[in-house]
């Protein structure tokens, strides 16, 4: 019989929160130390495409961006002297497929929402993804969780609420488009932890890659495309070297350690999209957004605390 989510009389900690030993913490530490990369490189690649998606059309940005970033891949498969595998073994196409198709569609609706939102408060929003993952992962990998962290879960989604604001004029189409959007990258990231061992990790951001780019080239059918300038070009080949860093960092820190642990370091991206929005774009977060993120953050510092305690107690 499966255990269930949440135990309201566990005295002990969880199976999967047991002390770890020296090998079991020098992963989360790496998986900390990609996660806190990846959110960096991700941010500074939002501020590029918003800037360069002013002009030129979206689609035909993503495509250039992308076909940018596979060059690079094979750059650097090149350098390291070691060939970039693309097939993977058959019981794997399962998740690849899942992880190819809430990755299209999250880049895309995020991209979209980017170019009508603030960065600080897409990226705001997008700080209930550490507790979604937990809550997904818990979902799925039968991980139990204690009656305290599921509240400082409802916690951290009302903090969105907060930051939505539904009913007001605040809330909008594109509202729910980052919402989506978050979804699917929740989807995306439980997907990466079903492949199995043999799968490298470049291999999964190859086909990421791929699979955005001709998705860029499909919708941008029926955009005018026009010829980049000298800048524009400067800014896409900038934003593909930060994405190309993004998905190799995004990848290894979801298969690097414990989900729980690592993905809480997603909320250094709203340090990065507080700075990069002002300097950039003249835009500073409203009251509403700083109550909103101070609930979804400290719900989720409340987690690794609550965490840690457990490791203590057992």
């Amino acid at each position: 019989m499966r255990s269930p989510l949440i135990s309201s009389f566990r005295r002990v900690a969880p199976v999967s929160l047991h002390p770890q030993g020296h090998s079991d913490m020098a992963a989360n530490l790496r998986g900390t130390l990609f996660m806190v990369l990846c959110m960096a490189a991700f941010t500074c690649n939002d501020s590029l495409m918003k800037t360069v998606t002013r002009e030129l059309p979206l689609y035909e940005s993503v495509a250039i961006r992308g076909g940018l970033v596979l060059i690079f891949m094979l750059l650097l498969s090149a350098l390291k002297r070691k060939p970039l595998v693309v097939t993977v073994p058959r019981h794997d196409i399962g998740p690849l497929v899942l992880r190819g198709a809430a990755d299209i569609i999250s880049t895309l609706l995020y991209l979209l929402a980017l170019r009508q939102m603030a960065l600080a408060d897409l990226s705001a929003i997008m700080q209930a993804l550490p507790l979604a993952v937990t809550l997904a992962a818990a979902l799925v990998f039968r991980e139990r969780l204690g009656w305290r962290r599921m509240g400082a879960i409802g916690v951290g989604f009302a903090g969105v609420l907060v930051i939505l604001r539904p009913g007001s004029s605040a809330f909008d189409l594109w509202s729910i488009v980052a919402l989506a959007a978050m979804g699917l990258i929740v989807v995306r990231d439980i997907a990466t932890r079903l492949f199995s061992v043999q799968v490298d990790s470049s291999t999964i951001a190859f086909h990421a890659a791929l699979l955005v780019t001709l998705s860029g080239l499909v919708m941008g059918i029926g955009e005018e495309w026009r010829m980049p300038n000298v800048g524009e070009i400067g800014l896409l080949a900038g934003a593909a070297t930060l994405l190309t860093v993004g998905y190799f960092t995004a990848v290894a820190a979801m298969r690097v350690g414990e989900v729980s642990f690592v993905a809480p370091f997603r909320y250094t991206s709203l340090l990065w999209a507080i700075g990069l929005g002002l300097a950039f774009f003249g835009e500073w977060p409203d009251l509403w957004t700083w109550v909103g993120s101070a609930l979804v953050v400290g719900a989720g510092l409340y987690s690794i605390l609550r965490e840690r305690q457990l490791r203590k107690a057992g």
